[in-house]
């Protein structure tokens, strides 16, 4: 009986342990993937920001932040790696503050940014770098939670890690 006692009391302390949300930069990597010797890259198809001004933000950095790796783009055919670019938003809510006198919880915009790069002869996956993070969405703050977010992604680039 204790046995099922303990179980029941480890589900319930781990439930909402699950149920939080994990933010900051999540690192998917081939390990048999020599990252150093891309030396080229090009843009393909991924899933951009429907909004044309954050879409070329976000393209611009990550240009800078492969160019600051050394790597340059492609000005004819595919590069060493193909680049791509999700992001999504989604709204979290604070189910652990008060209640306003409407019954609202606290919410905030929580921005997705995964940079991708794909093998150009196989599509093949290589590397995945997200983050996930609170996002200010106020047009004056936009450009540099923008910069932000892709600067701490390409910090986990796999050549940059500790050995």
């Amino acid at each position: 009986m204790k046995r099922v006692v303990l179980c029941c009391l480890l589900a319930a302390a781990a439930y909402p342990a699950a149920q939080t949300p994990k933010y900051g930069v999540t690192v998917t990597a081939d390990k048999n993937v020599d990252f150093a010797a891309f030396k080229t890259y090009s843009w393909t198809q991924g899933q951009p920001s429907a909004v044309k001004a954050i879409n070329a933000q976000v393209v611009a950095a990550v240009d800078r932040e492969l160019g600051a790796l050394g790597m340059s783009k492609s000005t004819s055919g595919p590069g060493d790696v193909m680049v791509a670019y999700y992001s999504l938003t989604r709204t979290d809510v604070n189910v652990d503050a008060k209640a306003d006198v409407q019954g609202k919880r606290p919410e905030y915009s929580v921005g997705t940014l995964v940079v991708a790069f794909l093998d150009p002869a196989t599509r093949h996956r290589m590397l995945r770098l997200r983050n996930d993070k609170p996002i200010e969405t106020e047009p004056g703050k936009l450009e540099a939670a923008i910069d932000s977010a892709v600067s701490e992604l390409f910090a986990k680039y796999p050549t940059r890690q500790k050995k």
